[in-house]
This record gives structure tokens, sequence and C-alpha cells, in this order.
């Protein structure tokens, strides 16, 4: 290439909570109105028998972005700020004018020299990486819109004869691989290998990633196994540089992964600890709930679980207690709170899933893919959302003897067909996508706005029924139904509503949750009913067919208090089962 060179508010707010040896402490953060119901007296009392522990080391645990781990360091705003418009895909990539180039290479160059202010953080090596990575995809593979700018080839013709000077050969190789963008002002990166054998590999699947190429299914499980779990406490003694591994992530992504990249992916870690347990039960649905949480709408599917396997549809939610680029409310964190066990193994999960009383289970991506784990804090210094973020939807922390689903939501069109080829690849006998609200999983009762945003509207489903009995890992010989529809409330009996808001309030969310388990009829409790019947028919499940017939279950499970006392049971025997 030529170089480039040339509502009503139930909770009062709570204060942050240091827990003191000796001094009695309150058993729970939720708080009711005084006039309490026989059902929400029920709540209080199993909040109040729960520990504290796990929540005395959080700033104020009533607020999502609190659960950041804070020995995880921030990245550099300037760089971060860039990174979210040129390190994405080949349509979306916005290219920074000449004013945002300069202040960006400025600063890049100021922190490898040492020169920042002191109230600045440091650019991080995975920013480093991430966003000369994105700058040499862009350079070499993207359409003319999205290749760099004019003024970003001004503010690399200036900075760059002082940034070859400080930057270490890494990065260098990450900007100019070939020594086709940057002119001859160094011939680092045709020459650069690595260090060790792991990095070598990693350089070596990078030179085809920044070209814009393509790797092999067993390519990409080589360096993701290689280089995996990353050492969180001495980097120095890591398998490869942060900012390769970052490279590489976000390369991949902006390249748009193959369905063979995507499947490597996914299936890279599934024998992390070994066999996955099967649970003795006739269903189990896997919910696949974006990791990174929501940050403004009610996020129902903790609730809706407990509604489900009332009737026998068991429900293995997983997630994280936090995770960018949203850094939203998530299903760890509302669990955590209410003082549920949120450090259970597959074995775990599996005993509650059986237990007849219980029938859901949670588990974190910390305890059973503690590699994928580690990369939380170099995601966040990725800013964009890398391959995991679509792979880790679709995961079996535990197996089911009986029939077996999957359920993730997506936002952004064209990855639900990738989302979906990955569940037939699990073998799964159904599997759903679903555009809800926030990119997750909730579909809504609110009415479509006239000038909603362009593509797949919010409460656009699509999926696959299996009509055979015995799932298979492969496509042949199995018999499959395939649909998609866009689900209208309304036409189901629902008065529209707008959706709850929740903004980053765990406790806000909980609140909702609970009241509508406790029958209290209104949007939140609406959100469930929808969601549970809607899944139970989209997917084929025993007693659905009929929608009317599936929504009259749902409400029966929560105006009967079924569901209420599966979740409080939930949170008390999380903390026995282990």
């Amino acid at each position: 290439m030529k170089a480039l060179f040339n509502s009503e508010q139930f909770l009062s707010p709570i204060p942050p909570l240091k827990v003191k040896p000796g001094i009695p402490h309150p058993k729970t953060f939720l708080q009711f109105p005084r006039a309490l119901t026989k059902r929400s007296r029920l709540v209080k009392s199993v909040l109040d028998s729960t520990a504290v522990d796990e929540l005395s080391g959080i700033r104020n645990p009533s607020v999502s972005t609190s659960y950041r781990n804070p020995r995880l360091s921030r990245p550099n705003q300037t760089v971060l700020d860039a990174q979210t418009k040129v390190c994405t895909g080949p349509t979306q990539t916005k290219p920074l004018n000449a004013e945002q180039a300069f202040k960006v290479l400025d600063t890049i160059l100021k922190s490898v020299k040492g020169e920042l202010k002191d109230d600045e953080e440091e650019v991080s090596n995975a920013q480093l990486g991430a966003f000369f990575a994105a700058m040499t995809i862009r350079a070499n593979a993207f359409p003319e819109p999205t290749q760099w700018s004019e003024g970003e080839r001004k503010a690399m013709t200036y900075y760059w004869p002082h940034l070859v000077r400080f930057l270490p050969p890494d990065i260098i190789f990450l900007a100019d691989p070939e020594q086709s963008i940057m002119g001859m002002s160094s011939s680092i990166g045709p020459r650069f290998i690595g260090n060790g054998t792991s990095e070598m590999r990693l350089v070596g699947a990078l030179r085809e990633v920044l070209a814009g190429g393509h790797l092999g299914y067993e390519e990409v499980q080589g360096v993701l196994r290689d280089v995996l779990p990353l050492n969180l406490e001495d980097k120095k003694s890591a398998a490869v540089s942060e900012s390769l591994l970052s490279a590489f992530l976000i390369g991949q992504r902006m390249n748009r992964e193959t369905d063979r990249e995507l499947k490597a992916y996914c299936l890279a870690f599934d024998d992390e600890h070994g066999p996955v347990p099967v649970a003795d039960v006739r269903s189990l649905t896997h919910y696949g709930e974006p990791y990174d949480g929501n940050t403004r709408y009610f996020r129902s599917t903790l609730f809706v679980a407990a509604v489900r396997s009332c009737y026998g549809e068991s429900c293995l939610l997983h997630g994280v207690d936090w995770m960018s680029p949203k850094g939203g409310i998530t299903e760890e964190q509302m669990l955590k709170y209410m003082g549920a066990n949120t450090h259970l193994t597959s074995m775990h999960a599996k005993k509650l899933l059986e237990d007849e009383d219980i029938g859901f289970a949670y588990i974190s991506q910390r305890e059973a893919q503690p590699s994928l784990y580690s990369l939380i804090g170099l995601r966040e210094h990725i800013k964009k959302r890398p391959p995991l973020a679509t792979t880790e939807k679709v995961q079996q922390f535990v197996r089911a003897k009986g029939k077996e689903a999957i359920v993730a939501g997506f936002y952004h069109e064209g990855y639900e067909e990738s989302l979906l080829m990955l569940m037939r690849r699990r073998g799964v006998h159904s599997g759903l996508v679903v555009k809800g609200e926030e990119g997750a999983l909730s579909m809504t009762t609110r009415l479509r706005s006239p000038i909603a945003s362009k593509g797949l509207p919010v409460n656009y489903c699509s999926g696959f029924r299996s009509l055979n009995t015995t799932p298979t890992p492969t496509l042949d010989g199995v018999s499959r139904e395939s649909f998609n529809t866009v689900v209208n409330a309304k036409d189901h009996g629902f008065e529209p509503s707008d959706t709850p808001r929740t903004d980053r309030s765990v406790t806000r969310n909980i609140e909702l949750g609970l009241s509508a388990l406790r029958g209290e009829k209104g949007p939140a409790y609406d959100r469930i009913v929808l969601n549970a019947a809607m899944v139970d028919h989209l997917l084929g499940c025993d007693g659905a067919h009929d929608i009317s017939s599936a929504l009259d279950r749902a409400k029966e499970a929560i105006d009967s208090g079924k569901a209420l006392n599966r979740l409080l049971g939930y949170i008390n025997k999380s903390n026995r089962v282990a």
C-alpha cells in the first residue's frame, strides 16, 4: 500500500458501608414502606438474615459503577475517546479531524516521555496497542470513507518522527508492520518477531489481522490458550505484552469475525475446569445477557428466571460483577446486593437447578472461565467490544439430561445470525436471539417511536426450534424450524407503558423486580410476564404453544407468590450449597 506518512421512591439514599470488627451492622440495604404486607415482611426477613461481607469493600453498592475493581488502572480519557471513533468496523469508524488527531498524538507522545500532568492517566500499553492497530487496519483494509482523514495524515506526519524515538518496538510494529505506512523512518516492523514462543505465535497471527485478513479455528484457539489467563499481579511475567493482545482482540472485531473465528472464541475454554456437570432436569435454558449490563432501563432476566422455574423451565444465568464499556447493572450485582452467594461453581449450580424448590442458578465467569475473566481490565482499555462480547453469551456451564435452549440478547444487526450459528454449534434443541432494550434480553411493552433508529426494531426475535428429541453437536440429521418475528405486546393484551428507568441504580432495579414478584401490577410486572411467556412460546416449551396459556401460567407463578419464594429461597440456599 502507498505510504500514508506523507417513579415513586421506595429506597432512601444509602451511605458508603465500612464494616468494623466488633461493631454490629445492619444485614440488608433494602428498605421497605412501613405498611409491610406479609410477603414484603418475608422479603425483608430473608434479606436481614444475609451477611454484608461481600459488600464491605464496595464504596456504594447501590450503584453499578461501584462494582468496578478499584485495583484496575484507569485508561487515559483523551485516547479512550479517540478509540471510540476509530476502533470499530469498516462502516462505523469516524475518522478524527485535525484537532482531534493532533490532541491524541500529542497526549501519546507526552505519556511515553513521562510528561503528562499529574491529574492525567498515562496512556496504557493496551490503549497504544488498540489505537495503533486500528490505524493500521484502517490504512490497509478499510474503504476510502473510513481510511485516514487528511487531519490524521497531517498529525501523523508531524508526530511520528518524534514518537518513533520513544515508542517500544511492539507498538512500532503495530503502527507499521510492513514499513508501508509510515515511510522509511523505521525498519522495526518487518523485523519484529516478539519475545518467547507465545508472543512469536501472536505476532505471526497479528501480521494477518493487521492486513485485514482472517485466521483459522485452530490458530485463534492456539493464541488464546497460549496467552490466557493474564497475570494480573505481575504483568512483567505475562506471556505476551498487553499491547499485542489488545491489538489482536480489537483487530479481529474490526475485520468482522468469520464463523470459524467466533467458534474458536466461543469454545476455547469449555474444558477449563474439566467435564461440564449434567443436571437431572427435563428442560434447561441458558441465558446470555450482555455482560456489561444495563445503564438506563429495568433489567428483568433474574426475575424472569424465578418465574419460569416455577413450572419446570430451569434457567441458568451467567455474567460478571462489572464489565466495560457500559459498566451497567448485572445479575451478579443484584444477587450480591441481596445477599446471595455469587461464587458458585458449576457443581453448586447443578445442585440448585435440581432443587425442586429453586430450579435456577447464577454462575460468574470469574468461577467458570477465569482465563476470560482475567481480561476485564484489558477490555476497559480497548474500549470497544471484542469478539468475546458476542461469544461469552453462548456458554453452557451446566448441561441437562433433558432439552436445552440458549437465549441471547444483541444490538448490532448482523450478529443475530452469528449468535444463532454458535447456538446450533452448541447442539441445543432451541435457540433464540432478542433485540431487547439496550441490546439486552428484556422485551418491552412500550410503543415503538415513529422516529425510531434504523435497523431491526426493539422486540425483534429470531431463532430455531429443534423438531427431534436428541440434541447433537453437528447439523447433520437435525430438523429445525426457524422463525423470526417482532413481538407487539399490545397484541397480547398489554397496555403500552414506558420502561421503568433505573439509571445504574442496583437498588432501584431490585425494588422494581421484588415489587413485581410481590404481585404489584405495573410496567415491571408486565415486562416480567411478557418475557417469561414469550421465551416459553418461542422456544417451543411444553404448555406454551398457545401464547395466552403461557401468559396465564407466568402470571399465576407471580400472583401465587411462588416466584418470589423461589428467589428468596435461592438467596438462602446459595449460601448453604457450598
